[in-house]
């Protein structure tokens, strides 16, 4: 997918990252991340917040550019570079519904890598958002459920954040359980303002199912009195950040970079 974001920052486009990094091997098969950092000699203190990036699906297990590769995310890698944060981009195993629980134990591990690793990527381990898009949304739960303090911030760029409205086409195998376990309204329902600060992009002419699930997690939010900034994209298609090359597009990026940066005390 050679689709960039719509946004830029001069410098960005220089950034390498540090690619096929194994953070964790399964039955065999190493599991890989990239991290993208800034230039060398850019004025900051030696470490680090640090994004991570949470792909969507189901996505395919054969394809030949996996998802960490794709112009979304190799783009996004560099601006936060550019920006003064670390970036980390990784492929999970959310291939099909059935592996849910499979895709959540590698987000899991990706963090736990990463915090473990924190020096030698120059990450602050206690300052790390974690940025979901689209079927990513559900691997947020976690960090809503534990609010753990080093998740400083969380964004959902049009994100399916309960999985319920979907029953009936994710398999029995996955329980009602196992649903709300992955449903980032249920934690925001229960946890409300105890949840770290959170930015959704919705996109307007997403699905409405989609968008359903993204305005009841609103609701909640608000609700409990939740901190939370909404960006509302009304002509935005689901990928606005790639596929609409507007102003909107732009704005939403920029105030979502604004906002990580100050949560992460950049």
């Amino acid at each position: 997918m050679p689709k960039r974001i719509v946004y830029s920052v001069p410098g960005m486009e220089q950034i390498k990252p540090r690619a096929n990094l194994t953070y964790k091997r399964v039955a065999g098969i190493d599991h890989k991340m990239d991290v993208y950092s800034p230039a060398a000699g850019t004025a900051a203190s030696s470490r680090r917040p640090a994004v991570i990036f949470i792909h969507g699906g189901p996505v395919p297990a054969n394809l030949l550019t996996r998802p960490k590769d794709w112009g979304v995310f190799t783009s996004y890698g560099q601006l936060l570079a550019a920006s003064g944060l670390v970036a980390v981009t990784f492929n999970h195993r959310l291939h099909s519904f059935d592996a849910l629980n499979d895709a959540q134990s590698d987000v899991a591990d990706l963090i736990g890598f990463v915090r473990d690793n924190a020096d030698t990527f120059g990450i602050d381990k206690d300052r790390i958002c974690l940025w979901a898009f689209s079927g990513g949304g559900p691997f947020l739960s976690k960090a809503m459920r534990d609010t753990p303090p080093y998740v400083k911030c969380i964004v959902s760029y049009y994100a399916l954040l309960d999985l319920k409205p979907l029953r009936q086409q994710i398999p029995p195998a996955i329980t009602d359980q196992m649903l709300t376990e992955l449903s980032p309204l249920h934690f925001m329902s229960i946890n409300g303002a105890k949840i770290a600060p959170i930015f959704i992009a919705r996109a307007g002419l997403d699905n409405p199912g989609l968008n359903g699930t993204v305005d009841q997690f609103v609701q909640e939010a608000l609700a409990r009195n939740a901190t939370i900034d909404v960006s509302n994209h009304p002509k935005g298609h689901h990928g606005f950040d790639i596929l609409d090359d507007d102003e909107r597009s732009r704005e939403i990026i920029g105030r979502t970079i604004a906002f990580i940066k100050s949560h992460c005390e950049l």
